[in-house]
């Protein structure tokens, strides 16, 4: 696993723009070296700012979406079209804007599909889709980035502090019942899904952060804080503004 870096921005919006411009880069890193670029988004706001900047710049560039894959890291369970949606927020921010094969994006099931509102069935479907994705090389593909925002209580995804998930080391995906944050079901990718990433970026902006901030970096059990368990195999960076990184 590798080691976190710190990027500090004065404030949220330079961080977001900052984030979405190296992201652009790696998409285009990726085209220009012939390979798919498999992206997992986060909701939030730093994580939908970064979107809606990434938006701008792909409008701007003529951004190839072809190659590009997006997936999510957790998502509340609840109806397709929610607002509340990770998915109907980065559609909103992103997605509906550019030429993407709708084949490459893999939203985490809704609670009114086939699964109906059984939110294991869903985490199993997603776990199949992603082990298909990744073919044969493991449960999940190496995704190429990972975005995560982060709460000031130091969860990641939806992978809270003191929830049984945290230890979960079998299934990719996993489904979340009586979360601390409303809504109280979810559905989210596990710590060695979230750990196959070549690079872990954790989003994190604000003065509510700073702690959350300073026990991921500072080797914190996980079940106190999941932050401090998450490490891409190549790279980690925490983007962070000034009232974010206070406590540092």
């Amino acid at each position: 696993m590798s080691t976190p870096q710190i990027v500090r921005h004065a404030d949220a919006a330079a961080l977001a723009e900052d984030v979405a411009l190296r992201l652009v880069d790696e998409i285009v890193r990726a085209e220009a070296d012939k390979r798919a670029f498999h992206l997992v988004l986060t909701g939030g706001g730093v994580g939908i700012a970064v979107l809606e900047a990434v938006r701008a710049h792909s409008a701007e560039s003529g951004l190839n979406w072809s190659h590009v894959h997006l997936w999510w890291g957790d998502e509340r369970f609840l109806p397709d079209k929610d607002p509340d949606r990770n998915e109907t927020q980065a559609c909103a921010a992103l997605i509906d804007a550019i030429d993407i094969p709708a084949t490459q994006v893999h939203p985490i099931p809704a609670s009114d599909g086939m699964d109906g509102d059984d939110a294991a069935h869903a985490a199993t479907r997603y776990s199949r889709e992603l082990a298909v994705a990744a073919r044969g090389a493991g449960p999940v593909p190496a995704f190429d980035v990972c975005l995560l925002g982060m709460g000031p209580d130091a969860h990641v995804a939806s992978l809270f502090p003191g929830l049984p998930q945290i230890d979960e080391d079998e299934a990719a995906v996993a489904p979340v019942h009586g979360s601390p944050k409303p809504p109280p079901t979810r559905v989210t990718l596990t710590l060695p899904s979230l750990n196959a990433s070549r690079q872990v970026w954790v989003l994190a902006s604000g003065e509510s952060k700073a702690g959350a901030v300073r026990l991921g970096l500072s080797g914190a059990d996980p079940h106190e804080a999941p932050v401090a368990a998450v490490r891409g195999t190549d790279k980690t960076v925490f983007w962070l503004d000034e009232a974010a990184a206070a406590e540092l």
